[in-house]
């Protein structure tokens, strides 16, 4: 079984020169803004408030990075929980967003560090366009050494059969719900798998 040891808050990059030194293995949080992104890491955490999270969507233009500390079988592994700017969000300049979206982009493509890309989708709105632009671009630029993940959030709101809608389309999806803890476990096991090549 894995268990969470310690997790703490590293730095925030506004751009490529100021994030981390390469070569600790980075899981990449990427989604549309208050899609849950903050939320996921504080629960897969077991941390509140370690990640903040604005009221204001688009709000978050940093990279933050975060290191959290595993353990399993009496081994340590070390990792790097990294999250991105939301995406989509109109309420911000053209120009900003246009930097935004280039230091966004910069880091997806040029990091070597990334070895999962979690991609979090609002199980309340599975199917919109953007996050199908956003996965596409995922597959396009993904390395062999990379892997993606979707994972739908807000759980909790969901009736029965818009769980199973959802797993129906996406039958490797894997659904959350950061404040009720369900499929944190699924969701932590996943990316430990990912990063350590490690089943449990």
């Amino acid at each position: 079984m894995i268990k969470v040891k310690d997790a703490f808050f590293v730095k925030s990059a506004s751009k490529m020169e100021e994030t981390t030194p390469e070569g600790m293995s980075e899981v990449a949080f990427i989604g549309r803004s208050n899609v849950g992104k903050s939320s996921i890491i504080n629960a897969l955490t077991n941390k509140k408030g370690l990640a903040k999270s604005s009221s204001t969507p688009g709000k978050t233009r940093l990279i933050n990075f975060f290191q959290i500390v595993l353990s399993k079988d009496e081994k340590t592994y070390h990792a790097q929980l990294v999250d991105l700017p939301g995406f989509g969000y109109a309420k911000v300049s053209h120009s900003l967003k246009e930097e935004w979206q280039k230091n966004l982009t910069d880091y997806i493509k040029r990091r070597a560090s990334i070895r999962t890309f979690v991609h979090l989708i609002d199980s309340r709105h599975p199917f919109l366009e953007i996050d199908q632009a956003v996965h596409d671009y995922l597959q396009e630029i993904v390395r062999p050494d990379q892997t993606i993940l979707r994972i739908f959030t807000k759980l909790d709101k969901l009736k029965q059969s818009e769980i199973s809608v959802i797993k129906k389309n996406y039958p490797d999806a894997i659904l959350v719900s950061s404040s009720s803890k369900k499929g944190i476990d699924k969701a932590l096991n996943a990316i430990f798998e990912t990063l350590f090549g490690e089943k449990l």
